[in-house]
C-alpha cells in the first residue's frame, strides 16, 4: 500500500522548501531568496503521531506566467495536485494576500482535493497577529499562523492534515495478491513483459522511450497463485529529464515501489549493466523489498555455451550491494523463462516474509560468533548478548551487544551471511538494528 501523499504548494518564495525541511527533519530542498529556486518537485519520508506519509514539495506556482521555467513549474505543481491526498496550501504574512495568492486558491478549490492554509513567516510566540484574518478571504477555511524557520505551529499543521488523511494511512492491505513492480530504464520492455503475461496488449507497447507516463496495475491469476502486476515508467538519468512528467514518473515509481512486495528490476540484455540500472535497483533495495534483477531480452543476444555464467557473473559484480538478488534471463517477445519468472516472484515474497524463531536464531549467532570471534578494539572484545527479529519485510533483526561501537559493518556482515547460509534469505534485504544492553530497559 503507498503512503498518502501530501503537497507543498504555493507561489514563489513564501518558504514552501523551508517549511518542507523542517517536515521531514532534513535539509532536500534548496533553500533561497531567490524565487523559483525550488523547479522540481522533491519528496521525502514524513511522520506524526506513528503515522507516516510523502510530503512533495513544488516549485512556486505563478498562474499566468509566459516564462518557459515558471509555466513547467506551473505544471509539475499541477501534477502534484492531482495525485495528492492533501494539499498544504502555504502563504506569506509578510506581503499578505496578493492576486497571485488568490489565483492559486482558485486553482487548488477546483483540483476538490482537502486543503490546509498555511499562513508563513509567523515567526513571534503567542497570539496570531491580527494580519492572519486578512487570510480568511481566499475562501480556505481557518489559516494556521506557522513559522517555517523556527518550527512553530508545524504541529498544529499536521493535526490539520491528519484530519483528512488518517482513513487513508489506516486503510488495511487490499487482499492476497503479491504486488509486483516492474522497474528499469526506459525500453527496456517492462510493458512487453507485461503483454506478454497478459496474453494481450493490456499497456502501449512501443521502442520509444518514456511510452508509460503512469503506473498501470494488472491483476493476473495463474497457477503460481494471484500477482497484481505494477507497470511503470523507466526512470532516466537526471540530465536526461527535461520534461515535467518525466521528472513525475520517478516519483510514480518510488511510489510503486512502496505499494509492492516484490521488485522485477528489469535491464537490456543487448545493452548490458549501466549506472541507471544500479540507482533503479538501488531504491527496491532501500525500501526493503524483495528483488530480482531480470534480464530482458535475451533472445537476442549472440551467446555461446558461457555466455550466460560470464553475464551472470559481472552482474553479480555490478550488483554487489544487492548480492541476495537472483538473475533470470529471459525474453518478453518470445516468452522464454516467464513460468519461471513467477516462481521465482512467489519464492522471494516468502523469504521478505521469513520469521524466524528467537531460539534458533541464536543458536546461529552463538555457532557463528565460536567460528569468528568478535573483533576488540583497544583490548575491548564485542560481546553479542542475543538477537531477536521484530519484524518482517524486510526481516529485521535487533543485536544486543555490550558496545556498539564496536560492531563492526564487516561483522554484521558475517552473522549475516551465516544467517543467510543457514535460512536462505535469498532474494530480501535484511535490516540490522543495534542495541546496547541498557537500551533494552529504556525502550
Amino acid at each position: 500500500m503507498s503512503k498518502p501523499i501530501v503537497a507543498v504548494v504555493g507561489r514563489p518564495n513564501v518558504g514552501k522548501s523551508t517549511l518542507f525541511n523542517k517536515l521531514c527533519g532534513k535539509r532536500l530542498s534548496i533553500v533561497d531568496d531567490t524565487p523559483g529556486v525550488t523547479r522540481d518537485r522533491i519528496f521525502g519520508d514524513c511522520e506524526w503521531l506513528n503515522k507516516s506519509f510523502l510530503l512533495v514539495d513544488t516549485g512556486g506556482i505563478e498562474p499566468h506566467s509566459d516564462d518557459v521555467i515558471l509555466s513547467q513549474m506551473r505544471r509539475q505543481a499541477q501534477i502534484a495536485i492531482d495525485s495528492a491526498d492533501v494539499i498544504i496550501f502555504v502563504t506569506d504574512l509578510k506581503t499578505g494576500v496578493v492576486a497571485t495568492d488568490a489565483e492559486v486558491a482558485t486553482m487548488l478549490l477546483k483540483s476538490g482535493k482537502p486543503i490546509v492554509l498555511a499562513v508563513n513567516k509567523c515567526d513571534t510566540v503567542g497570539a496570531p497577529p491580527v494580519e492572519i484574518y486578512e487570510f480568511y478571504n481566499l475562501g480556505l477555511g481557518d489559516p494556521i499562523p506557522v513559522s517555517a524557520a523556527h518550527g512553530h505551529g508545524t504541529g498544529d499543521l499536521l493535526d490539520e492534515v491528519f484530519k483528512y488523511i488518517g482513513d487513508v494511512a489506516e486503510e488495511p492491505e487490499e487482499d492476497d495478491r503479491i504486488k509486483v513492480a516492474i522497474i528499469g530504464k526506459p525500453n527496456v520492455g517492462k510493458s512487453s513483459l507485461v503483454n506478454a503475461i497478459c496474453g494481450e496488449e493490456r499497456v502501449i507497447v512501443s521502442n520509444i522511450a518514456g511510452t508509460t507516463r503512469d503506473a498501470t496495475d494488472t491483476e493476473v491469476e495463474n497457477e503460481h497463485g494471484k500477482f497484481l502486476l505494477i507497470d511503470t515508467a523507466g526512470l532516466r538519468r537526471k540530465s536526461k529529464v527535461d520534461d515535467t512528467i518525466e521528472k513525475y514518473s520517478v516519483m510514480r515509481a518510488v511510489m510503486a515501489v512502496q505499494r509492492a512486495e516484490v521488485c522485477v528490476i528489469m535491464i537490456d540484455g543487448t545493452v548490458g549493466f549501466t549506472e541507471q540500472d544500479s540507482k533503479v535497483a538501488g531504491i527496491a533495495h532501500e525500501e526493503g523489498k524483495a528483488c530480482i534483477i531480470v534480464v530482458n531480452k535475451w533472445d537476442a543476444v549472440e551467446k555461446d555455451g558461457k555466455t550466460m555464467d560470464a553475464y551472470r557473473k559481472k552482474l553479480m559484480n555490478d550488483f554487489s550491494f544487492m548480492s541476495y538478488a537472483p538473475i533470470i534471463f529471459i525474453s518478453a517477445k518470445t516468452g522464454l523463462r516467464i513460468n519461471r519468472l513467477f516462481e521465482l516472484i512467489k519464492f522471494v515474497d516468502t523469504q521478505n516474509a521469513m520469521r524466524i524463531r528467537t531460539g534458533r536464531l541464536n543458536e546461529v549467532l552463538a555457532d557463528a560468533q565460536t567460528r569468528v570471534q568478535p573483533p576488540t578494539d583497544k583490548g575491548k572484545r564485542l560481546k553479542i548478548y542475543y538477537m531477536t527479529q521484530p519484524s518482517t519485510r524486510p526481516p529485521t533483526f535487533v543485536c544486543f551487544v555490550n558496545n556498539r561501537e564496536l560492531f563492526h559493518y564487516s561483522y554484521q556482515r558475517y552473522i549475516d551471511n551465516q544467517i543467510r547460509e543457514v535460512f536462505g534469505l535469498e532474494g530480501t534485504p535484511t535490516r540490522y538494528i543495534i542495541r546496547e544492553r541498557g537500551d533494552e530497559k529504556n525502550g
